[in-house]
């Protein structure tokens, strides 16, 4: 019903890499999911409006910036859900989910829903949203390539040779997995791609080599 009303849903940014990876593949699957920007010192400002400074920084961050984007006036309320990740352990990755909604009515939107992404049968529930085991597939070999793709940059871009070599090998394999993922990728088109990306890393000209 909510997919049919055009309703948009938000999550933080927690892991930016990944996270743009998986946009596409909830696209795929009927969800307008949008992620939000890097963190910004209005993130911040918000996140500290809304949560006691006792709790830990990375809870002040991630409410902050899904205050920031509720309050900004981008976005109907009425047709707006918030996703955020919940673990079910004893620490903030699960306690996200209270504070976001704390720091929501507060303000009077109560009535915006926020969804539990949990594998864990915990109290949450969230009629309407499901990780079918299709998506779920795709959302592995998207968190893979996010890993890979980390590493490999991250390895390479402090001993380039030219500057920016590994950042624009780095964008062009992003933007080719986020397409392969916007289509569904297939578990050989999968493995025939992470075989290409080392080998094109491996390929750049680095400093201190023979």
């Amino acid at each position: 019903e909510m997919k049919a009303q055009g309703y948009t849903i938000l999550d933080p940014q927690m892991a930016p890499i990944h996270f743009e990876l998986l946009i596409d593949i909830f696209h795929r699957f009927g969800y307008n999911l949008e992620h939000l920007p890097s963190v910004a010192h209005g993130a911040v400002d918000a996140g500290l409006k809304y949560v006691n400074n006792d709790i830990c920084y990375p809870s002040i961050l991630t409410t902050g910036q899904v205050m920031e984007a509720v309050m900004s006036g981008r976005y109907d309320t009425d047709k707006l859900a918030i996703i955020i990740t919940q673990t079910g352990g004893g620490c903030r990755a699960t306690n996200y989910i209270a504070l976001i909604r704390k720091a929501l009515k507060s303000v009077g939107l109560e009535h915006i829903p926020v969804i539990s992404l949990s594998f864990k049968k915990l109290d949450e529930e969230n009629p309407g949203f499901k990780i079918t085991p299709k998506m779920l597939l795709q959302a592995v070999y998207a968190l893979c390539y996010g890993d890979l793709l980390m590493m490999c940059l991250y390895r390479t871009r402090p001993y380039e040779v030219e500057g920016g070599s590994a950042t624009r090998l780095f964008d062009y394999w992003m933007d080719t997995c986020k397409k392969q993922l916007g289509s569904g990728t297939s578990r050989g088109e999968f493995k025939r791609t992470v075989r290409q990306i080392v080998e094109d890393f491996d390929t750049l000209p680095l400093k201190g080599e023979g």
